[in-house]
């Protein structure tokens, strides 16, 4: 093998170029090396903290789903409630209404009952005193006609 000058160099060209190489050429490579580790680190982080607001959320949604449907559960209940109040309500109302209408209905039956009472008591008096003054074969007059006639009423 023959050593010249040309190896010699190429070898001091090859030293040349390496401290080149790291000197200019390697920081800047390293740089965006680095950046883009940092870029790709600030993504993963990004997205775990992504990821644990996604859980978060989620547990948060599931909770309010679960006092929404506790709350829709009281609301329901209250209804159900209320309803039964409402027809209890209802139910005595209208046993008081005809509570009301019998005492109604029984006052006037006693009021017809009366009524046909003083018609059958004048009736009663009138055929008796058509009666009497038949047996009589004679006219009382009015005044005693009247008298007797109450009379006969009173006492019926």
């Amino acid at each position: 093998m023959n050593i010249n000058l040309t190896l010699f160099a190429q070898a001091i060209t090859f030293f040349a170029f390496i401290l080149f190489t790291a000197k200019f050429v390697w920081p800047p490579l390293m740089r965006a090396v680095e950046a883009r580790q940092k870029q790709i680190a600030d993504g993963l982080a990004a997205a775990e903290q992504g990821h644990r607001s996604l859980e978060l959320s989620a547990q948060q949604s599931n909770e309010e789903i679960a006092k929404a449907r506790a709350r829709a559960g009281e609301i329901v209940a209250q209804a159900e409630k209320r309803a039964s109040q409402m027809i209890e309500e209802a139910k005595l109302t209208a046993r008081e209404e005809g509570n009301r209408e019998k005492t109604a209905a029984k006052a006037e039956i006693e009021q017809e009952v009366s009524r046909a009472k003083e018609t059958l008591r004048s009736q009663v008096a009138a055929l008796a005193v058509a009666g009497a003054e038949k047996i009589l074969r004679r006219e009382v007059d009015k005044k005693v006609h009247a008298d007797l006639l109450q009379a006969v009423q009173a006492e019926l």
